[in-house]
């Protein structure tokens, strides 16, 4: 039985994109504080306490989260614009097949597993869109919750679960970012099933860098 060397790389890549995932599950559960979402998560809900306290803060708030806003909506502009030029690819199947498989050695031309590669790419920007989406609708909001004063937000409107609302937003933001770092080794798959495992392994040494705390110590 013949294995297409495309079915090794994705299964391969999968396999440690996972393995990366409940690396950092398994650390987390051992260090809370081992990666930079977990400090994160826990400021976001320091700062929401603050600043529905009363004060001055509340139009720094606004501003913030109207930033974050207009970042959301900026990175799901930008996914459509990168669904729309894959689709565009992907009526070009025979012709790019055949050119950006020049440095390919392992592997046929085959059209047919370039069209896959194409709809993995496509799957993966619209998650992106999505979650950057649902950002947008969170945070809409998170604006008007984190203007009332603790002292009458009770129940759904507290500051616990205003908190609870924008670390939901972040960790959709957070989806949506990892998708589009998924589209890399994604690309670097058109070119071949060697791109795709050597560009998957440099993504989670990158992925590694940025999620883990630089303060805390490993083991």
């Amino acid at each position: 039985m013949h294995i297409h060397p495309d079915a090794v790389a994705i299964v391969i890549s999968v396999l440690l994109v996972l393995g990366y995932y409940l690396f950092l599950l398994a650390r987390q559960r051992r260090r809370p504080d081992f990666t930079v979402h977990a400090i994160n998560r826990r400021a976001r809900r320091l700062w929401v306490a603050e600043v529905m306290k009363g004060g001055s803060k509340e139009v720094l708030a606004v501003q913030t989260l109207r930033n974050y806003v207009m970042a959301a909506t900026f990175k799901a502009s930008s996914a459509v614009l990168l669904i729309m030029g894959t689709l565009t690819l992907s009526g070009q199947a025979e012709s790019l097949a055949k050119t950006w498989h020049a440095l390919n050695i392992v592997s046929s031309q085959e059209s047919q597993w370039w069209i896959v590669k194409i709809l993995c790419l496509l799957t993966v920007l619209i998650v992106a869109f999505f979650s950057f989406a649902l950002t947008v609708r969170l945070l809409n909001h998170v604006v008007f919750m984190i203007s009332l004063p603790s002292a009458v937000a009770q129940g759904p409107l507290s500051p616990d679960y205003v908190a609870q609302r924008l670390n939901k937003a972040s960790t959709l933001y957070s989806i949506g970012m990892r998708a589009f770092f998924i589209t890399v080794p994604l690309v670097f798959w058109l070119f071949g099933p060697l791109f795709l495992v050597t560009a998957t392994v440099g993504l989670i040494a990158v992925l590694y860098r940025l999620d883990r705390n630089p303060i805390t110590e490993v083991d």
